[in-house]
Parts: structure tokens; C-alpha cells; sequence
């Protein structure tokens, strides 16, 4: 309870000086976040980058209306009805990808929502978050800079294999092969076994020990040392692996392949953006494990400044609602601060804390960094 009043105090706070902030000339922009409930962190976290966006730009043009929308799609709708009704046109958030439904209506307005998914989503909302078509971007540029051509993509059967599928097409990466397998423990290790052809390489393994025990070869001795220390024979016909998943479940999967005798020193381990997740480096025989993500110098900056004034680290999205301060602000200034229907349309690029984005025909596509895990570090490729 205590928690709760402390953070509806900052909020206030920041309510109040957003309204004495108030002009006749003032840009109202909505911020729809949860500030209550189950995922009232992410919301406190959100307002507090939001503050964070402000102060940077120190103009009174500006003026943040925070409305909590409890994640949940009537409240989210109620809010902004209020707030349109109030003339708001721009709103950053919601968060949530399932509280899209419905804002259609307010067919004159902009949504700038957090969520990373951009299939059926309404006319009127641009998708903020780290994409899958902006990870396979970059994707397809780390495997050009290492000549890679004979691709394994991995794709858990989840609710955003969808967007996995449009990304490949968006994108043109190239891919040998993709295959799709169920994330049930119990399962996963003979799809992946199926896969990687590892009864066949198996057997391989066992034919060539037979074939050379009954041969005469002169360095027969030698032969069966070397082949009895090998688990299987013969090439899988793949030159990497992408991995399209995340946490344990991204971990089960590089386990799976270890035991089909795939290892990152045999082919290359991609996956997708992990956030600089440390516990991949426990996981030292996966690596290295190479993946997309934002820009971890700016990201480290952008931590370490919000530690040093909330005492608490901001979580990942939040990230997202100040470079979105940002790149809003950034559009006003190009568009004479007048909010039409070209403000999101025309092509711009924008570089924030999360490193360069680009925005046209209101989509945005980030040109993300990548990084390799490696002997406990996250080192940058590009």
C-alpha cells in the first residue's frame, strides 16, 4: 500500500508540473501506461523515462498527460476518450499489444504503442517496440559479413510466429530451412534430433567404426582413437542456426542442439535481441551466441542516469517512452510543431538512447547494433 501511495505522489508531482507547464500554444500528448495493477512497474517505470524525455527537452511546448490504463483494453479506452476529448491527438502507449482493440475510432489520432508486434494492428498505431523485421535486418547483415548461406531457423510454435514469418518476407534474409517445434520440454529434443539428422549422423559414426575395424588400413589404430572420441559423423548442411526465442526456453533449445553434437564451434548461433540478459554467461558451452539488440553503450548510459535518480533501475520498455519523447518532439520541430496527417508519414530517421531509427508511412524500423556472448562479455560485432 505504501509502494502505491509513494508512486501516485510522483505522479501527481508530475501531473502538477506538466499543467503549470500549461500555454494556450502547449502540445498535449497522452501517455497511456499501467499504473496500477498487476503491471504497475512497467508503468512507473515508463512515467519516470517520460520525465526523464521532458526534462531533456526543457521546452513548455510540450505537455505530458500520464492516464493509467491498468493494462486492461476498456480502461484503456475510457482514458483516451477523455483525453481525445480534451483535443490530445498524439498518445505513447499503450503498452500492451492486446489493449490495441478498438482505437481504430479515434481515426485522427497516432498511437505510438511499446508493443513489438505489428501484424493487424489498427490503421492508426505505430508499433514502437524492438520488431522482429528490424532484428532480422540485422540479422541478414551478420550473415552477409560472415558469408553464411545455409541458414536454420528455429521457430518455437508461440503466439508471434506470425510476426517471425513477415519479418522473413519484409526482410529477404535468406534461409535454407525453417522449422517449427513445440516448446514442450518432453518434445523438443527429438524435433531437434530430427532436424539436425542425428540418428543418421549416429549411425554414420557407428558404419565408419565397423568399416574400419574390418579394414586393413595401416593406421587403423589411429583411425578408431579418433572416431570412438566423436559422437556422430558427417555435416548437418547448415552454416548456422537462428534460434528465435528467449530466456529458458532459448536456453533448452542450444541444450538440445549440444546433444545432437551442434555446437557454436561447429556452426554459428544466432538468436534474437536478448537485452544484454546475463545469464547467457553461464551458458558457455552455447557460446558464442551472437544476436541483434539496441545499442548497450547508450543503454548503460541511459541505466546508470535513471539508477542515480529513481534508486532503481528502469525496466526495458521504458527505454522505448523516452526515446519516444524524443523522436515526437524531433517530428513538431521538422512540422513547425503543426500535428497533420504527415508527421508520422514523411521519412525521417531519428537517433536515440536505443541508437538510430528510421520512420515512414507510419511504421518504425530501428537499425540495431549486434552483439556476440562470449567468455562473460557482450561484445559488439557492428
Amino acid at each position: 500500500m505504501k509502494a502505491v501511495i509513494k508512486y501516485f505522489i510522483i505522479v501527481s508531482i508530475f501531473l502538477l508540473k506538466s499543467f503549470a507547464a500549461y500555454s494556450s500554444e502547449s502540445i498535449k500528448i497522452g501517455l497511456l501506461a499501467p499504473f496500477t495493477g498487476e503491471y504497475s512497474e512497467i508503468g512507473r517505470s515508463i512515467i519516470q523515462s517520460a520525465r526523464m524525455g521532458i526534462n531533456k527537452i526543457d521546452d513548455q511546448k510540450i505537455l505530458i498527460l500520464p492516464r493509467d490504463t491498468n493494462a486492461d483494453n476498456e480502461q484503456t479506452l475510457k482514458k483516451v476518450e477523455e483525453l481525445y476529448a480534451e483535443g490530445v491527438k498524439i498518445f505513447i502507449g499503450p503498452v500492451f499489444n492486446k489493449n490495441l482493440k478498438g482505437l481504430n475510432k479515434f481515426e485522427d489520432a497516432i498511437f505510438l504503442s511499446l508493443t513489438n508486434k505489428i501484424i493487424n494492428n489498427p490503421k492508426n498505431v505505430i508499433s514502437a517496440g524492438i520488431n522482429a523485421k528490424s532484428q532480422f535486418d540485422a540479422i541478414k547483415k551478420f550473415q552477409e559479413m560472415n558469408k553464411l548461406n545455409k541458414t536454420l531457423l528455429l521457430i518455437p510454435k508461440k503466439d508471434y510466429k506470425e510476426e517471425i514469418e513477415e519479418a522473413i518476407s519484409k526482410s529477404k534474409i535468406k534461409i535454407k530451412k525453417v522449422f517449427y517445434y513445440d516448446v514442450d520440454p518432453k518434445k523438443l529434443t527429438k524435433q531437434i534430433e530430427k532436424v539436425t539428422r542425428y540418428k543418421i549422423r549416429k549411425r554414420n559414426l557407428k558404419d565408419e567404426i565397423k568399416r574400419v575395424e574390418n579394414s586393413d588400413e595401416i593406421n587403423k589404430k589411429k583411425k578408431l582413437e579418433i572416431l570412438n572420441k566423436r559422437d556422430t559423423l558427417g555435416k548437418i548442411g547448415y552454416d548456422s542456426v537462428i534460434i528465435a526465442d528467449f530466456d529458458e526456453s532459448l536456453k533448452s533449445v542450444a541444450t538440445s542442439l549440444l546433444y545432437t553434437d551442434v555446437s557454436p564451434k561447429k556452426i554459428t548461433f544466432i538468436s534474437l535481441n536478448q537485452w544484454f540478459d546475463e545469464t547467457l554467461f553461464k551458458e558457455t558451452a552455447s557460446q558464442p551466441i551472437s544476436f541483434p539488440s539496441i545499442n548497450k553503450k547508450n543503454y548503460n548510459k541511459f541505466k546508470k542516469e535513471y539508477k542515480k535518480k529513481f534508486n532503481e533501475y528502469p525496466n526495458q520498455l521504458s527505454l522505448l517512452s523516452y526515446d519516444l519523447i524524443g523522436l515526437v518532439y524531433y517530428l513538431l520541430l521538422q512540422n513547425n510543431f503543426e500535428i497533420d496527417n504527415k508527421l508520422f508519414s514523411k521519412k525521417n530517421k531519428f537517433k536515440g538512447i536505443s541508437g538510430v531509427f528510421e520512420i515512414k508511412n507510419k511504421k518504425i524500423n530501428h537499425h540495431l547494433n549486434f552483439y556476440k556472448v562470449e567468455k562473460n562479455e557482450f561484445i559488439k560485432i557492428f
